[in-house]
């Protein structure tokens, strides 16, 4: 599995969403600024997951984007789920001329079985509130690059 730039801009602009809309919506330019991201692309981005109901926007001026629930409901495996698709290792492949299936059964039980059960333990357990709380903690001590 890879981490496309789509989850990882996603799980950023939702980290700096959590923490900046605690009290009012954000506009969706001000997320792209403080993270360095294109206001155009991050737009794309957070059409999915409001599809998906993670965020939910006000329309007008005074706009913006908020959370529809707390950060501790929302997994990064439902954000990463969302933008990718998929967080797994693709199965192995048996090839139909392949005369041994002991080898590909192996790769598929010892590696990508066992890489998906555990991504999938951590993706699932870590919430947005863990990476908020991280994320806070960094700029705590002003070691983050988010200008906070």
């Amino acid at each position: 599995m890879k981490l496309s730039m789509k989850s990882r801009y996603g799980l950023r602009a939702l980290i700096d969403l959590a923490i900046h809309s605690r009290d009012e919506q954000v506009a969706l330019g001000n997320v792209a600024e403080r993270n360095g991201i294109s206001p155009q692309y991050l737009e794309q981005v957070f059409a999915s997951l409001r599809k998906a109901g993670i965020v939910r926007s006000v329309k007008g001026p005074q706009g913006g984007y908020f959370l529809s629930r707390d950060p501790k409901e929302i997994s990064v495996a439902d954000i990463v789920t969302v933008l990718e698709g998929s967080f797994c290792l693709e199965n192995e492949e048996i090839p139909e001329n392949c005369k041994s299936q002991g080898a590909p059964r192996a790769v598929q039980k010892l590696i990508v079985d066992q890489v998906n059960q555990a991504m999938e333990k951590i993706l699932t357990q870590l919430t947005l509130a863990d990476l908020v709380k991280e994320a806070e903690e960094y700029s705590a001590y002003g070691s983050d690059m988010y200008y906070i």
